[in-house]
């Protein structure tokens, strides 16, 4: 990610005590700032959501009578044989 081009905006929020100190040692175990960790977790829960083509495929996945079973043995065997 190029953080040169992005614009950020100060702003604050209201936390629970615990939760503050939580995160701030999470940060500090991995060596990153509150900001960063906080930007990075909110950063990858709005990431999660499905594009329109995953929705779509989710949605015909869910509906279909045609689906098919794994042979989970089968798949074990074919991965060892890579």
């Amino acid at each position: 990610m190029n953080t040169a081009s992005i614009t950020r905006k100060q702003t604050s929020f209201r936390l629970n005590e615990d939760l503050l100190k939580r995160l701030q040692e999470e940060a500090k175990r991995h060596n990153r700032s509150l900001n960063n960790l906080v930007e990075s977790v909110l950063m990858a829960f709005v990431a999660e959501r499905p594009n329109k083509t995953t929705l779509a495929a989710m949605k015909e996945a869910e509906s279909s009578d045609n689906l098919e079973t794994l042979d989970l043995g089968n798949f074990r065997s074919f991965v060892d044989s890579l």
